[in-house]
C-alpha cells in the first residue's frame, strides 16, 4: 500500500540541524530568500515541523503508476555467497524513469504547476533525476530544462535521449548558453563538469526568468522527505527488522529515504538497526570532507549549507556513479552524521561493478552503478557473516536499473574501469576556497 504521509525526521531528532544562511548578511535565510527559486508549498516543507506531510491526491495518482515497488529477498546471491545473512533489496527500477527519483520529481512538478510556474530547470549527473524530472513536467504540463553534467552526457547518450522523449531541452554542462558555464568554459574547455556547475547553470537561468523555477534531486530537506516512502513501504514489506540497512549516498535522498523510517523507530526504543552509508572513494564528502557551510554550486549562488562538503571548488574524476559525484551532502543527513545517527564508508568503481555483475548474475537485475557502492558493502557484510556464523538480516536500496550504463560494464568486462585515486592536496585546495 503506498503511504498517505510524507514522514519528516527533523521533529524526532535529538537536536535541530543548522539554518541555511544568506551568504551576504550569514543570518539564517527566510521564505522571501528562496521564494524566486522554489513554490511556497516545498519552502514551506524544507522548514516544517510537523512530523508528517499529507501527500497530494494528484502526485498519488502518479505515484500509482509504479507504486507500490516490491521488496526482494536476494535468496540466489545469498547461496552464491555461502552466507547464512538474510539479504532484502527494495528494488525502485520499476519507476518510469528507473530509479527512485520520480518520488520527488512528481510532487515537485505538481506545487509548481499549482502555483502558475511555466518552465523547471534543473541539473542532472547520471541522468536520473533530469529523466525523473523530464517525466514529471510532462504529467502536469510543465517546460523542462536540463543541465546534464559534460561527462555523463558524453557517457550516457541514451539517458539524454529518455529526456528527450519525456520533452525536456537538455544541455551540456558547462554550456556556453549561461554566463556561469561560459565562465568554466573560459578557464578549463575540456572541463568534465560537475553537479556544482550544473546546479550554478541551472539556478541562473531559474532566477532571471520570471514564470520560472528551480527543481534539485537530492540534498535538500523537503527531497529527503519526498523519498521517504520507500522506507515506510518496507517498514510494512519486511517479514523481520532489519540489523543493518546499507545505501549509497551522494546527495543523499535515497539513503534517507530508506532509512529516515527505520531511524524513526531505533529514536523510539523499538528497533536496534545498524545504517551504513557507502560513498564514491572518488568522492568522499563523508569520510574525508570537512563539516562546514559551503555553497551548494560552483559559482557561488545558492544559500550557505552546513554540510559534510571537498569545497564547491572540487570536480570529481568521471566515475560512472554520476549521480554520486557531488562535492557536498544532504546538510540534514550531514547533521545526523555529526550526531553519530549512522556510520560511513568508501568503495572504489571495480568493486562496485564487480558487485552488481555478481547481483546481476544471480538476481538478474543490472544495477546502476549508484546502488552497485551499496552492494559491494552488503557483499562485504554477507562474507564477513560467513566467516562468524552470524544470521544478520540486511536491507538495502536498489535505487535504479543499469539499462542506460551498459557502456560502463563494457569498460569494466573489458578490464578498462580506472580506480580513481583521490589526493589530499586536490581537497585541500578546494577547501582553501571555503566561505570565509
Amino acid at each position: 500500500m503506498i503511504p498517505s504521509n510524507w514522514y519528516n525526521v527533523v521533529p524526532d531528532l535529538p537536536a535541530p540541524p543548522p539554518p541555511p544562511l544568506h551568504p551576504g548578511t550569514r543570518q539564517p535565510i527566510g521564505p522571501d530568500d528562496l521564494a524566486p527559486l522554489f513554490p511556497m508549498e516545498l519552502i514551506g516543507q524544507e522548514v516544517s515541523g510537523e512530523r508528517f506531510v499529507p501527500i497530494p491526491q494528484e502526485v498519488l495518482d502518479v505515484y500509482r503508476l509504479w507504486r507500490p515497488t516490491p521488496l526482494i529477498r536476494a535468496r540466489r546471491l545469498e547461496k552464491a555467497l555461502d552466507t547464512p545473512a538474510r539479504i532484502y533489496y527494495k528494488y525502485e527500477g520499476t519507476s518510469p524513469a528507473g530509479s527512485h527519483k520520480p518520488n520527488t520529481a512528481v510532487p515537485q512538478a505538481y506545487y509548481n504547476a499549482r502555483e502558475g510556474v511555466r518552465l523547471l530547470t534543473t541539473e542532472t549527473g547520471a541522468g536520473q533525476w533530469g529523466s525523473a524530472l523530464a517525466f514529471a513536467c510532462a504529467q502536469f504540463d510543465l517546460e523542462c530544462q536540463i543541465w546534464m553534467v559534460r561527462a555523463s552526457y558524453d557517457q550516457k547518450p541514451y539517458r539524454r535521449s529518455l529526456m528527450q522523449v519525456y520533452g525536456a531541452t537538455v544541455h551540456a554542462s558547462p554550456s556556453p548558453v549561461t554566463g556561469a558555464g561560459s565562465k568554466v568554459l573560459a578557464e578549463h574547455p575540456g572541463s568534465p563538469g560537475s553537479l556544482g556547475i550544473a546546479i550554478s547553470e541551472a539556478v541562473e537561468v531559474a532566477a532571471a526568468t520570471p514564470d520560472a523555477r528551480y527543481a534539485l534531486g537530492s540534498v535538500l530537506n523537503h527531497v529527503l522527505m519526498h523519498q521517504t516512502v520507500i522506507g515506510e513501504e518496507a517498514i510494512e514489506q519486511l517479514p523481520e527488522m532489519p540489523d543493518l540497512i546499507v545505501g549509497c549516498t551522494g546527495g543523499g535522498s535515497n539513503f534517507a529515504g530508506l532509512t529516515f523510517p527505520f531511524l524513526r523507530e531505533k529514536l523510539a526504543g523499538r528497533i536496534e538497526t545498524v545504517f551504513r552509508a557507502v560513498e564514491p572513494a572518488a568522492c568522499p564528502s563523508f569520510t574525508r570532507g570537512v563539516y562546514a557551510y559551503d555553497f551548494g554550486d560552483t559559482a557561488g549562488l545558492t544559500p550557505l549549507l552546513k554540510m559534510h562538503t571537498l569545497g564547491h571548488a572540487f570536480v570529481p574524476d568521471p566515475i560512472h556513479a554520476g549521480g554520486l559525484r557531488y562535492h557536498g551532502m544532504s546538510p540534514l543527513l550531514s547533521h545526523m552524521y555529526e550526531l553519530g545517527l549512522f556510520e560511513a564508508v568508501t568503495r572504489s568503481q571495480n568493486e562496485c561493478f564487480e558487485a552488481g555483475v555478481r547481483f546481476a548474475r544471480t538476481e538478474g537485475i543490472l544495477p546502476a552503478p549508484e546502488p552497485t557502492h551499496a552492494l559491494a558493502e552488503v557483499v562485504a557484510e554477507a562474507l564477513r557473516c560467513k566467516e562468524s556464523g552470524e544470521e544478520k538480516v540486511i536491507l538495502t536500496a536498489l535505487c535504479g536499473h543499469g539499462h542506460f550504463d551498459l557502456g560502463a560494464y563494457d569498460r569494466y568486462l573489458a578490464g578498462q574501469l580506472e580506480d580513481f585515486a583521490l589526493p589530499q592536496d586536490r581537497i585541500d585546495q578546494a577547501l582553501t576556497e571555503l566561505p570565509g
